[in-house]
């Protein structure tokens, strides 16, 4: 396998994640008294996630300069 194969891999899994902390954010504030604190470590993890994406998506796309 190669590395960019190996990141697009990581990116993929990265994504569902990123996605189902959509969902579990979703779902916590759906209920009348939920917990601040686990829901800013879950959006904290989501920001993490997104850096992350970002980061592999620059490594598969090259910066291109016109």
């Amino acid at each position: 396998m190669s590395e960019q194969e190996a990141l697009r891999q990581k990116l993929v899994g990265l994504e569902l994640e990123h996605r189902d902390l959509d969902d579990v954010i979703a779902r916590l504030t759906e209920r009348a008294p939920y917990d601040q604190l686990q829901l800013q470590r879950l959006k904290k993890r989501k920001l993490v996630l997104k850096d992350q994406m970002s980061r592999i998506e620059d490594q598969l796309l090259p910066d291109i300069i016109a």
